[in-house]
């Protein structure tokens, strides 16, 4: 992929209550790491992690400390925050953005404490939201990632195993085709009537107008859209979709299915975040 770029990492989920968002994400199936301190921060996360990716869920432990902007994004609402990019190289992902003229943060060191005591580190290279549209995504190089990935930490009574997509309403996905292309390379770009799809080298970033939401996720519920760009839904590819209707069903989760079988989840259940369930290649296809 160009500019060092792997595919997608994480999508960070920001919520109000950071115990609350695990408890309601253990109830729909979910397996949550330890939480997670940002060293010099004050901001903590539970991971829900999958073999090549995963969510984070972030929260603020310290209000009187660095939040990175949680604090203002919290004021408006919860749910889908931003999408980290893995990058195989965080200097040549700084060099490819700079050179494409994104204008890109210095590489930035960062860690985090895994209760009790593992620590986590990683390297970020950020972008300024007008270099990408205000698609709020950046890259991230991860220096630790085996002890992110113990194989409880991987089976999901759900049967979810990685993400799928991000969907992301937009305006117009037309102007919307060079600040990708300079952040992906434009051979990684597909433009289908208002729709632009990113093939990100690991997992799919939909740009669609909100009209077009609709026919991409019609089981999902009408979605209230304050201002665009927004990040919108989140697809999560799962084993076996019937076994995640039932373990949905088991915990009094409601849900809407599509003809194809996906499982839309309504905001409500997970702190402002619209997911979808869905499980084989050709159920994804129907969607895209």
């Amino acid at each position: 992929m160009a500019n060092c770029i792997a595919g997608i990492d994480h999508v960070i989920v920001g919520v109000r209550h950071l115990e609350g968002a695990r408890a309601s994400y253990e109830r729909l199936g979910f397996r949550p790491t330890p939480r997670g301190r940002h060293v010099g921060w004050g901001t903590a996360n539970y991971c829900i992690m999958f073999p090549n990716d995963y969510l984070e869920l972030l929260g603020i432990v310290d209000p009187s400390k660095f939040t990175n902007d949680l604090d203002r994004f919290l004021e408006d609402r919860e749910g889908l925050m931003a999408l980290a990019l893995r990058s195989s190289d965080p200097e040549g992902t700084h060099a490819g953005w700079r050179g494409a003229g994104l204008g890109p943060d210095a590489v930035a060191d960062l860690s985090r404490l895994l209760e009790p005591d593992i620590e986590l580190r990683f390297r970020n290279v950020m972008l300024p939201s007008r270099a990408t549209g205000d698609v709020p995504l950046f890259a991230c190089a991860h220096l630790t990632p085996e002890p992110m990935r113990r194989p409880e930490w991987l089976e999901h009574p759900n049967g979810a195993i990685g993400i799928a997509s991000l969907t992301v309403a937009v305006e117009e996905s037309g102007p919307l085709f060079a600040p990708m292309g300079a952040v992906f390379g434009t051979d990684n770009l597909t433009e289908t009537d208002d729709t632009l799809a990113v093939h990100t080298g690991q997992g799919m970033l939909l740009l669609a107008t909100p009209d077009d939401l609709e026919m991409l996720h019609p089981e999902l519920e009408p979605m209230a859209l304050d201002s665009l760009p927004a990040l919108a839904v989140l697809t999560l590819v799962v084993h076996d979709i019937g076994l995640t209707a039932d373990c949905l069903d088991r915990q009094d989760v409601a849900y809407r299915r599509n003809a194809a079988g996906a499982l839309g989840l309504s905001p409500t259940a997970t702190h402002g975040v619209t997911m979808e369930f869905v499980g084989s290649a050709a159920e994804r296809s129907s969607l895209w």
